[in-house]
């Protein structure tokens, strides 16, 4: 059967162009990685109606419910209507199924619902951007995790949001027993250190994982309950150029990172290489140059005295050249 299709319309309706003649691979998001069970039931009955039974978990916490048929893509779209409502997916229009251009889904570790490191809701937080950004046709990708561990891999991201603990310490509470110096010294940054009993705290090595608040017997550390983040840019893998994201804000609030992602779509806008079917922002921000991206990032972005914001980023990444560090084997 020949079908005439329109691959562009497929694509923002989240159905994948496959190698498989006839059939397709619809792809589900869950902002923020997490969803009530009932939802995998709805998954599971359009797996088995109308795909081959089978889907695929993303590295993006979405599915992809393969061997769908082309011709019951209408079909299904009915069907993923109440998933699209019940997750509160930003769709344009429920009845016409799964928007999926552009950005990915915004992915979550668990966050402070459940993990004793982390400094905040990542979840909510995730959810909160997704009603802010989505749908849109830039190709973003975003992040969200409690804490420095990342478990998310948000270093492989173009924004990599990092929950930070602002510690404050009680010097009358310490008892000076140093659990949280050497926890310091062996699992994260050494910005702990004793002098005269007390403990002192280095604000250039301090990354806000939060663990000396932990690892206090006394509560002579405690988090600040306002919260702040981290924010790591141009992270990325594929064949041009793979790296991690780099430091670009410390100790941003939460508003000001929605306004600055809000703002990225506006840089892209203007730079991106339209002869291409999609650029990742890094490429574009790679090509204009570090300052022109910050300059329309911070666009009217009012931030506060205690962030810190990178004046300038060296992004590396691996060189393809085999000879510059590669012998062979004689």
């Amino acid at each position: 059967m020949q079908l005439d299709l329109n691959t562009k319309a497929i694509k923002k309706n989240a159905y994948r162009i496959t190698k498989k003649r006839g059939l397709t691979s619809l792809r589900v998001r869950v902002p923020g990685g997490s969803l009530d069970v009932s939802h995998l039931e709805i998954i599971n009955n359009i797996a088995k109606k109308y795909g081959d039974g089978h889907i695929h978990i993303t590295t993006r916490q979405g599915f992809e419910i393969t061997g769908i048929p082309f011709e019951k893509i209408d079909e299904v779209n009915k069907e993923v209507k109440s998933l699209i409502e019940g997750l509160e997916i930003n769709a344009v229009d429920p009845e016409s199924g799964y928007p999926a251009s552009g950005t990915r889904n915004i992915s979550a570790c668990i966050g402070n619902r459940e993990c004793p490191f982390a400094n905040y809701n990542t979840t909510e937080f995730a959810k909160k951007l997704e009603k802010e950004i989505f749908p849109n046709d830039y190709h973003f990708k975003i992040a969200f995790t409690g804490c420095p561990n990342d478990c998310i891999k948000a270093h492989m991201q173009d924004f990599g949001i990092l929950g930070m603990a602002d510690v404050q310490y009680d010097q009358n509470s310490c008892i000076g027993c140093e659990a949280c110096v050497k926890n310091c010294k062996k699992r994260a940054t050494g910005a702990l250190t004793m002098h005269s009993g007390k403990v002192k705290r280095d604000e250039r090595r301090c990354i806000g994982c939060g663990e000396c608040v932990l690892n206090c017997p006394t509560q002579a550390w405690t988090r600040n309950p306002e919260k702040f983040y981290k924010m790591v840019i141009m992270g990325r893998t594929g064949k041009k150029n793979p790296r991690l994201a780099m430091p670009f804000l410390e100790w941003v609030d939460e508003d000001s990172i929605i306004k600055i992602i809000k703002n990225t779509y506006e840089y892209v806008d203007k730079y991106i290489d339209r002869s291409l079917p999609k650029e990742h922002v890094g490429y574009i921000v790679d090509r204009t140059g570090y300052i022109e991206f910050k300059n329309y990032a911070l666009k009217d972005v009012k931030l506060s005295p205690k962030v810190k914001v990178a004046e300038f980023i060296d992004f590396g990444g691996y060189k393809y050249e085999k000879d510059a560090f590669m012998d062979k084997v004689e």
